[in-house]
Formats: structure tokens, sequence, C-alpha cells
């Protein structure tokens, strides 16, 4: 017959640890108030990026006391100011929103970014539109970017080198453009640019004349220079350099 053995002093029931106990002994509304408190703590952190900039703006120590910018130079900063339309009462944690849109309705300004220096000053960092040439507009050339968009650019204060354009046309424009920015040397060279006919461009570049077809690329027209080199390496040189014909460049002489 089988036994169990038992031993005194043994038991088999669970013992209670004296932390247990007091965690059992705290009253629920207790722990109500400590869960309430932990919920307000946290909503208060994740909170922080819209309640700071409110309380921080009624100091004055965060007041606007200067306005610096970054990569002007046609456009007036007098002109910037006014539209910014921001005084030393008002604080630099404003929202930035309206006044990256009031800078960017100027016409000179292509991108801007509004950036705090704290305590009191607000950065304007300001990417303008570039002249590419001078377009006829109302009886008298004015300076015009890729897309053909007048510049407010007084030639008078600042004189552009630039070639002139026969017209706003989009193809010459952004061919002109494309120069500027790849190949600034060739570009210095354009004095005029028209366009001739539904698919022909001509370009004055001193003495010599460039024909191109309409969507001629950089690259292409870049395509002269080697020509140019070996005709001069002759003695040689061209009054008219034709593109127009694939994978050829048609030198004529004098």
């Amino acid at each position: 017959m089988a036994t169990a053995a038992f031993e005194p002093g043994t038991s088999s029931a669970k013992k209670t640890s004296p932390k247990a106990t007091a965690k059992a002994a705290r009253p629920t509304w207790l722990r109500w108030v400590r869960a309430v408190g932990f919920l307000l703590a946290v909503g208060v952190v994740v909170g922080a990026p819209w309640w700071g900039p409110l309380a921080l703006a009624r100091l004055d120590y965060f007041h606007a006391r200067r306005v610096v910018f970054e990569g002007v130079r046609y456009a007036r900063p007098t002109e910037l100011i006014a539209r910014l339309k921001v005084d030393t009462l008002q604080s630099v944690w404003q929202p930035l929103e309206p006044l990256v849109e009031r800078i960017a309705a100027h016409p000179m300004v292509a991108s801007v970014a509004v950036e705090r220096q704290l305590p009191g000053t607000l950065l304007i960092r300001v990417v303008e539109r570039e002249p590419v040439a001078y377009v006829p507009r109302k009886g008298r050339l004015e300076p015009a970017d890729a897309t053909g968009r007048p510049l407010p650019i007084d030639p008078a204060r600042y004189p552009l080198d630039v070639p002139v354009a026969a017209s706003a046309d989009s193809s010459l424009l952004h061919l002109l453009d494309g120069l500027r920015k790849d190949a600034p040397r060739l570009y210095a060279r354009v004095s005029h640019g028209e366009r001739a006919g539904t698919d022909e461009m001509r370009f004055k570049l001193g003495g010599v004349t460039v024909r191109t077809s309409s969507d001629v690329t950089v690259a292409r027209f870049k395509d002269i220079l080697p020509v140019e080199a070996d005709l001069a390496r002759n003695h040689l040189r061209a009054v008219e350099l034709d593109l127009r014909f694939r994978d050829q460049v048609i030198a004529r002489q004098p």
C-alpha cells in the first residue's frame, strides 16, 4: 500500500510578500489618481510642440529684433521687409508659414525658407529667379527668367550681362538657361537669340551665327567648340555653324 510522506512545519500554500500585501492594501482612488497623473504627464510631453510656442511667444525675450536675409541679390530688402509685416512687438515664435507665403509672392523669389535664431532673429533664406535674357515687352527690353517671366531688376542699379532674346519663346529661353548653368563661357558669348521659323533657332556669338533645331540641347550646342578649335588650328574661321543636321556641324566660311 502506497503512502505519502508528511513533514511537520511545511505547507503547500503560497506565501504573500510584504510588497504585494502593501499594494493590495492601497485604496482604489489612489491608484486612479496616479493613472490620471501619468496620462496628464504624457499629454504635456506630446502636446509640447503645440502649446510650447504659444507660451514662449508671450515672453518679451523672444520678440523679433532682427531680420536677416540670405541669398538676396536683386530684390530690394526694403520691399521684402514690407511684405514680411514683422515688427518688434511680434515674437519669433509666431507661425512661420504666413511669413514664407508673403516673401514667396515677391516676383524675384523662386523659393524661400524662414528659420528662427533664438532669442530674437528671423533668418530668411531666399533663392532668387535668375535673369536669362532681355526680352522686348511694351516697347522696351526687360530682364526675364527661363520661363519668360519678367523680373523687376533695375538695369541702372544691376547691369546685366545677358543676351537679348527676340521673344519670350520657351525653347529659346530654356536653351539659354541651360547654357548659363552648364556652359557659362559659351553662354557669355551669346549676344542675341531668335526663332527663325517653326523648327529653327538662330544665335549670334560675336561674328558667328549658330543655327539649330528648336529642340537643340546644351550638349548638342557645345558641338561647335571642337569645330571652332579645328578651324582655328588651320587659321580659318566660320561665319556660320549649322547644327540642324544630325551628328554634323556644317561650317560656312566667309
